[in-house]
């Protein structure tokens, strides 16, 4: 193994930047002093590797100079890219020139391999496989709405007789060749990010290997790819056209028989920011404002306000503590109330991604949702009792339920009525979720499903699958009460942000659990409710005083 004569003299440590370093971990790639390193094998994330400075920097593979074969090279020459020794410096070739310890440059690509290597797992490739998860669903909706439009045609034609059987068969024609055009597009789309998806896994595995490498100069040689990786595929807009049927008039059947509007496939394009929070670690999540700001209060005439969801950014509809829904726009105008069907006040009220109010009503067992301002009954429970309820990204409807004993709690995904999905016990076979309290549930933007219990004084974090990711109950050092979540809501950073109810504050993680910080200067006493809208702006029901606040909490 070849290396330099001697190890750099003094090496800062990485965490308190203002000791002498004797310590590395070489999981981390993190310079350690005595003082720090208690800290550092503190964080159970991860198994960690410390060794001595000079063990890890013996164990580096430093390369041979190329001019002279005797010597080790310890330099970097940056004009002429190549790796020198002190004998090459002697000869003048690269008097005036940016020489770097070849180490630096060793460390300094190291963690850029790491940083790569996060983004890619915690940003790029969620990303694109919730573009690809999306795909599938567009080509659904359009074979459903496409069945729609043929039946109404078919109506139109029965009406018709056989007058018109050879129009009917060619606007059917019609329809198929639309549905197929658009079809072979999402197709296409659909391969394409599967190609995509399948080079981010191969760039993953080649990125783990370089980060175990100790070969100075692979690594030293390594150029990112992740700029290939931001470049997202456009994101489509299916439209298919109505029919408009027109009076019968049998001297102009063809003309007056109706036709078709034309149909839509517009393209937009996705942009990818490198400030994704989700590749960076609490301490380096930039975007989160240091002193929040309240942009509006609204009173909601509750004497205790338990709910609130957006409409869009300029409404939100609320529940308190009576049997009325209340929509009000951000001047605190009160725009349209809803009573509940059965009278009971509602357990947890939603929007759905069509824009409908969805509501749980646990004495009756029953979801509903509110369509121009009709309550309908879409699924009625047997010895459970619904609590909270989440419209997915897909559509789907995610309940947390109670049984009747109140000795059991699972949640369960809906398509309509039917039920497709329950989650109730780990891999283990233990309970997920506390059989009493409150429990708020959201779906994340990576498809995690957020539960938060009270009762456990936890949040309750699964994959799309089922499977348990990880469990928060609070920061490491201590608030002044126990950990008491009420509402939860995520953003479009897939930062989860929580209401701590007996502390007076909003908890913000990132999508992996880790604590970012508080919101805790916007005189939110006793929070519960939230819900965050397109802008990123956070509503907070402040509990004791029916009112509704909206605080901008990020850049």
């Amino acid at each position: 193994m070849n290396r330099p004569c001697s190890a750099p003299d003094v090496v800062q440590c990485s965490m308190c930047q203002t000791s002498v370093a004797p310590m590395y971990c070489e999981v981390c790639i993190t310079h350690l002093c005595k003082e720090c390193e208690e800290a550092h094998l503190s964080d159970s994330s991860k198994v960690h590797k410390v060794v001595s400075f000079k063990q890890h920097w013996r164990s580096l593979d430093y390369p041979n100079c190329r001019k002279h074969l005797t010597k080790q090279c310890d330099l970097l020459c940056e004009q002429c890219g190549i790796h020198i020794c002190i004998k090459c410096i002697s000869t003048g070739k690269h008097l005036g020139h940016k020489l770097v310890d070849i180490y630096q440059v060793f460390e300094s690509k190291k963690q850029l391999l790491q940083k790569d290597l996060q983004e890619i797992e915690n940003s790029l490739y969620p990303t694109h496989k919730q573009i690809a998860s999306n795909i599938p669903v567009q080509k659904t909706d359009l074979k459903n709405n496409s069945q729609k439009l043929t039946t109404t045609i078919n109506k139109q034609g029965e009406i018709w007789h056989r007058e018109i059987d050879t129009i009917v068969r060619n606007l059917k024609f019609d329809v198929g060749e639309i549905e197929f055009k658009h079809l072979v597009i999402l197709s296409k789309l659909e391969d394409e990010n599967r190609r995509t998806i399948s080079k981010i896994t191969q760039t993953i595995d080649k990125l783990k290997k370089l980060l175990n490498s100790k070969d100075v100069c692979l690594v030293s040689e390594y150029k990112s790819t992740n700029a290939e990786f931001r470049r997202l595929p456009p994101k489509l807009k299916v439209s298919l056209p109505n029919f408009r049927p027109q009076e019968i008039h049998k001297d102009q059947l063809i003309e007056q028989f109706g036709y078709l509007s034309a149909s839509s496939l517009t393209t937009e394009e996705q942009d990818y920011s490198v400030t994704n929070k989700g590749v960076e670690s609490p301490s380096q999540d930039r975007s989160l404002m240091d002193v929040p700001q309240v942009i509006t209060a609204i009173d909601t005439g509750y004497e205790y306000i338990y709910g609130v969801t957006c409409l869009n950014d300029t409404e939100v509809w609320t529940r308190g503590n009576n049997n009325i829904m209340k929509l009000y726009n951000l001047k605190g105008k009160l725009m349209k109330s809803i009573q509940t069907k059965s009278g009971n006040m509602p357990e947890d009220i939603k929007v759905t991604k069509h824009g409908d109010l969805v509501y749980t009503d646990f004495g009756y067992r029953t979801v509903n949702v509110v369509k121009n301002s009709q309550i309908q009954t879409v699924i009625t429970l047997q010895e459970w009792g619904p609590l909270s309820v989440c419209s997915t990204s897909s559509g789907d409807l995610l309940i947390v339920m109670d049984s009747d004993n109140h000795k059991q709690t699972k949640v369960v995904r809906y398509s309509g009525s039917t039920e497709k999905q329950s989650i109730q016990f780990s891999d283990e076979g233990q309970p997920l979720y506390s059989s009493d309290g409150f429990k708020y549930i959201t779906e994340n933007r990576n498809l995690d499903i957020c539960v938060s219990d009270n009762s456990a004084h936890a949040v309750v974090v699964v994959n799309q699958a089922g499977k348990l990711r990880f469990t928060y109950t609070g920061p490491c050092y201590t608030t002044e009460e126990p950990f008491d979540p009420r509402g939860i809501t995520t953003d479009s950073q897939s930062r989860i942000l929580i209401a701590d109810y007996y502390n007076h504050c909003i908890h913000i993680l990132d999508l992996d659990g880790q604590f970012l910080r508080y919101i805790k200067n916007c005189d939110t006493q006793l929070p519960w409710g939230l819900c965050v809208d397109t802008r990123g702006n956070l509503s907070v029901c402040v509990c004791c005083k029916g009112e509704v606040k909206k605080i901008q909490y990020h850049l």
